[in-house]
Protein backbone atom coordinates (compact mmCIF):
# COMPACT_ATOMS: atom_id res chain seq x y z
CA UNK A 1 0.00 0.00 0.00
CA UNK A 2 1.33 3.42 -0.87
CA UNK A 3 1.30 6.33 1.54
CA UNK A 4 -0.58 9.38 0.21
CA UNK A 5 1.85 12.10 -0.81
CA UNK A 6 1.63 15.43 1.01
CA UNK A 7 2.70 18.41 -1.08
CA UNK A 8 4.64 21.00 0.92
CA UNK A 9 4.39 24.33 -0.92
CA UNK A 10 6.89 26.99 0.18
CA UNK A 11 5.88 30.12 -1.73
CA UNK A 12 5.80 33.68 -0.35
CA UNK A 13 3.82 35.24 -3.21
CA UNK A 14 0.17 34.75 -2.27
CA UNK A 15 -1.02 35.11 -5.88
CA UNK A 16 1.47 32.50 -7.07
CA UNK A 17 0.50 30.17 -4.22
CA UNK A 18 -3.20 30.38 -5.16
CA UNK A 19 -2.42 29.89 -8.86
CA UNK A 20 -0.20 26.88 -8.10
CA UNK A 21 -2.79 25.20 -5.87
CA UNK A 22 -5.70 25.91 -8.26
CA UNK A 23 -3.86 24.52 -11.29
CA UNK A 24 -2.54 21.47 -9.47
CA UNK A 25 -6.19 20.76 -8.57
CA UNK A 26 -7.29 21.34 -12.17
CA UNK A 27 -4.89 18.64 -13.29
CA UNK A 28 -6.76 16.16 -11.08
CA UNK A 29 -4.34 15.99 -8.15
CA UNK A 30 -6.24 16.08 -4.86
CA UNK A 31 -3.39 15.35 -2.44
CA UNK A 32 -3.10 17.48 0.67
CA UNK A 33 -1.21 20.71 0.00
CA UNK A 34 0.38 22.38 3.03
CA UNK A 35 1.22 25.98 2.13
CA UNK A 36 3.97 28.00 3.82
CA UNK A 37 4.60 31.66 3.03
CA UNK A 38 8.07 31.82 4.55
CA UNK A 39 11.06 29.60 5.15
CA UNK A 40 10.97 29.71 8.93
CA UNK A 41 7.48 28.18 9.19
CA UNK A 42 8.32 25.59 6.54
CA UNK A 43 11.59 24.59 8.24
CA UNK A 44 9.85 24.34 11.64
CA UNK A 45 7.21 22.09 10.08
CA UNK A 46 9.64 19.93 8.09
CA UNK A 47 12.25 19.41 10.80
CA UNK A 48 10.05 19.53 13.92
CA UNK A 49 10.90 20.83 17.39
CA UNK A 50 14.07 18.72 17.63
CA UNK A 51 15.25 19.75 14.15
CA UNK A 52 15.71 16.11 13.07
CA UNK A 53 12.78 15.60 10.69
CA UNK A 54 11.50 12.65 12.72
CA UNK A 55 7.86 13.86 12.83
CA UNK A 56 7.66 12.93 9.11
CA UNK A 57 9.17 9.45 9.39
CA UNK A 58 7.13 7.13 7.18
CA UNK A 59 5.35 9.99 5.38
CA UNK A 60 5.65 10.66 1.66
CA UNK A 61 6.45 14.33 1.07
CA UNK A 62 6.95 16.29 -2.12
CA UNK A 63 8.35 19.78 -1.66
CA UNK A 64 7.57 22.69 -3.99
CA UNK A 65 10.19 25.31 -3.19
CA UNK A 66 10.51 28.96 -4.18
CA UNK A 67 14.11 30.18 -3.87
CA UNK A 68 13.29 33.82 -3.11
CA UNK A 69 11.77 33.88 0.36
CA UNK A 70 11.54 36.86 2.74
CA UNK A 71 13.43 35.29 5.65
CA UNK A 72 15.91 32.78 4.17
CA UNK A 73 16.91 31.39 0.80
CA UNK A 74 15.32 28.33 -0.73
CA UNK A 75 18.87 27.10 -1.32
CA UNK A 76 19.36 26.85 2.47
CA UNK A 77 16.12 24.87 2.82
CA UNK A 78 17.09 22.57 -0.07
CA UNK A 79 20.52 21.94 1.48
CA UNK A 80 19.01 21.16 4.90
CA UNK A 81 16.40 18.78 3.45
CA UNK A 82 19.00 16.87 1.41
CA UNK A 83 21.41 16.63 4.38
CA UNK A 84 18.67 15.26 6.67
CA UNK A 85 18.58 11.47 6.96
CA UNK A 86 14.77 11.38 7.30
CA UNK A 87 13.86 13.88 4.56
CA UNK A 88 16.63 13.48 1.99
CA UNK A 89 14.62 11.19 -0.32
CA UNK A 90 11.72 13.66 -0.60
CA UNK A 91 11.61 15.08 -4.13
CA UNK A 92 12.22 18.84 -4.14
CA UNK A 93 10.85 20.78 -7.08
CA UNK A 94 12.30 24.26 -7.28
CA UNK A 95 9.72 26.63 -8.72
CA UNK A 96 11.14 30.13 -8.96
CA UNK A 97 11.55 33.25 -11.09
CA UNK A 98 15.34 32.88 -11.12
CA UNK A 99 16.73 31.50 -14.38
CA UNK A 100 20.40 32.08 -13.55
CA UNK A 101 22.41 29.12 -14.86
CA UNK A 102 24.70 29.07 -11.79
CA UNK A 103 21.70 28.94 -9.47
CA UNK A 104 20.14 26.12 -11.51
CA UNK A 105 23.40 24.14 -11.43
CA UNK A 106 23.73 24.71 -7.68
CA UNK A 107 20.20 23.42 -7.01
CA UNK A 108 20.82 20.23 -8.97
CA UNK A 109 24.18 19.73 -7.24
CA UNK A 110 22.40 20.05 -3.88
CA UNK A 111 19.88 17.41 -4.95
CA UNK A 112 16.75 19.10 -6.30
CA UNK A 113 14.68 16.76 -8.47
CA UNK A 114 13.38 19.35 -10.93
CA UNK A 115 14.09 23.06 -11.49
CA UNK A 116 11.29 25.07 -13.10
CA UNK A 117 11.47 28.76 -13.93
CA UNK A 118 8.08 30.42 -13.40
CA UNK A 119 6.84 31.85 -16.69
CA UNK A 120 6.12 35.59 -16.43
CA UNK A 121 2.91 35.30 -18.45
CA UNK A 122 -0.10 34.25 -16.32
CA UNK A 123 -1.52 31.76 -18.84
CA UNK A 124 1.88 30.17 -19.41
CA UNK A 125 2.39 29.91 -15.64
CA UNK A 126 -1.05 28.33 -15.15
CA UNK A 127 -0.39 25.88 -17.98
CA UNK A 128 3.06 24.96 -16.60
CA UNK A 129 1.52 24.20 -13.19
CA UNK A 130 -1.22 22.04 -14.74
CA UNK A 131 1.49 20.06 -16.51
CA UNK A 132 3.37 19.78 -13.23
CA UNK A 133 0.18 18.44 -11.63
CA UNK A 134 -0.04 15.77 -14.33
CA UNK A 135 3.59 14.91 -13.55
CA UNK A 136 2.67 14.60 -9.83
CA UNK A 137 -0.06 12.11 -10.69
CA UNK A 138 2.44 9.66 -12.22
CA UNK A 139 5.64 10.00 -10.20
CA UNK A 140 6.56 7.67 -7.35
CA UNK A 141 7.54 9.30 -4.05
CA UNK A 142 9.35 7.32 -1.33
CA UNK A 143 8.39 7.42 2.33
CA UNK A 144 10.68 9.41 4.60
CA UNK A 145 13.39 7.15 6.03
CA UNK A 146 12.60 5.24 9.25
Amino acid sequence: MTTPVTIIMIEDDEGHARLIERNIRRSGVNNEIKPFSNGTEAVNYLFGADGNGMPHKGEALLILLDLNLPDMTGIDILRRVKENKVLKCAPVIVLTTTDDSQEIKRCYELGCSVYITKPVNYDSFANAIRQLGLFFSIIQVPQAAP
